[in-house]
């Protein structure tokens, strides 16, 4: 896994892109928690296809989140990426907030995206169903939001740091708000930006993956997005909460796979 740093035209903006792998081209957006530490799914996906994942502005060394002032600017600054990186109809896979901006990059530019993973993507509010507002919540409740098995989900977040430690915690507090700050854009207070309205357009071929065990953004949610992208495929993978893909990387690639 590498990473190396790009210059945006005409914005200037700094963006970093980890990359991994060979194969068929591979876009990840990563959710709002950034890439995780030694990305176990980066990782996964990496045996198979040729993984560049970019940083949006605001997370790692990419900059410039000042400009991108909601979902229309993040969207087209990803295309923007998409382009400098000279990617030709890739698979994009987008997590939850990362799901969120493929699937508006889908509908938008129909041809800029030859397939389209969505794992467990943010976007759309069910009054009966509310997703659970990550604003709201200290960093010692957050395993327990993404991940099934929270235990592993703490050891996976510290990254060899302890939770309990007040400088880590500290530490981890300052990197977290920047983070959030840009994710707060899309997702606060809700993370409906109209979306709903566009998934229509989507003509790419589709594929939805939810962990079966999903307690921030309920797996009904996986239902709701099949029925609004036509002759999309949905995949609800067991023992699995919000991360799926860091808690079962290989049943998302072989999802992956077996649809693409």
């Amino acid at each position: 896994m590498t990473s190396r740093l790009i210059t945006l035209e005409p914005s200037g903006r700094r963006i970093e892109i980890v990359e991994a792998g060979a194969g068929r081209d591979l876009l990840f957006l990563h959710g709002a928690g950034g890439h995780m530490p030694a990305d176990t799914l980066i990782a996964a996906l990496a045996s198979h296809y040729r993984v560049v994942a970019p940083l949006l502005p605001g997370y790692g060394q990419s900059a410039g989140e000042d400009d991108l002032r909601d979902m229309l600017d993040v969207t087209l600054h990803t295309l923007d990426v998409l382009h400098a990186l000279e990617l030709e109809q890739p698979i994009v896979v987008g997590h939850s907030m990362g799901g969120m901006i493929a699937a508006e990059m889908a509908a938008i530019a129909r041809t800029e995206v030859g397939r389209l993973c969505l794992l467990a993507p943010a976007g759309l509010w069910i009054d009966d169903h509310p997703v659970v507002d990550i604003f709201t919540k200290l960093p010692y409740e957050l395993p327990g939001l993404l991940f099934h098995d929270a235990e592993a989900g703490k050891k996976l977040l510290a990254s060899g740091g302890n939770m309990d430690d007040p400088e880590f915690l500290k530490q981890f507090l300052v990197m977290n708000a920047r983070r959030l700050g840009m994710a707060g854009k899309l997702l606060f207070p809700i993370p409906d930006r109209g979306l709903g309205q566009r998934l229509y357009r989507i003509t790419a071929d589709t594929l939805i993956v939810w962990g079966n065990e999903d307690v921030l953004i309920p797996p009904v949610y996986g239902d709701a997005f099949k029925k609004a992208i036509s002759g999309s495929k949905l995949v609800k993978v067991s023992g699995a909460g919000h991360a799926v893909g860091q808690e079962k990387p290989q049943a998302v690639l072989e999802a992956i796979k077996a649809h693409f």
